[in-house]
């Protein structure tokens, strides 16, 4: 039997972006994430769930603004919350729509931009 440690849940993602004080705005007022703390001009700590997000300025290898993984949020009303998003000044990628019908649920899934250019998906698991 294996005992070694093994991974299981989140702690942190951190996404690059060109300006962490107009990121953070856009995360805090548009998305509506908690606010943590800032750590000087550069980091900045904001609450998705119990996953902490890091918003940064490029280092090393982590990449450009704009070219980083998407990130997708659980939502329990997708076309509501997507529509609110838009409306608080996300860019609209696509709509929601149908994604896949499993054998309990249909799996929606909506995309806009953050102000870099990042795309974040907002998902529902409609039963």
């Amino acid at each position: 039997m294996n005992t070694a440690p093994a991974l299981s849940h989140l702690g942190q993602i951190a996404l690059t972006v060109r300006d962490v004080s107009q990121a953070t705005a856009f995360y805090r007022d548009v998305l509506g994430l908690k606010f943590l703390f800032s750590a000087g001009p550069n980091l900045s700590f904001l609450a998705a769930g119990s996953v902490r997000l890091m918003l940064t300025h490029p280092e090393g290898n982590q990449g450009d603004p704009g070219k980083n993984s998407v990130l997708y949020f659980k939502v329990s009303d997708i076309g509501a919350t997507h529509a609110a998003l838009v409306a608080r000044g996300a860019v609209n990628e696509k709509a929601p729509h149908l994604i896949a019908r499993m054998p309990d649920h249909e799996l929606w899934m909506g995309f806009i931009r953050d102000p870099d250019g990042n795309l974040l998906g907002v998902m529902e698991e409609k039963r």
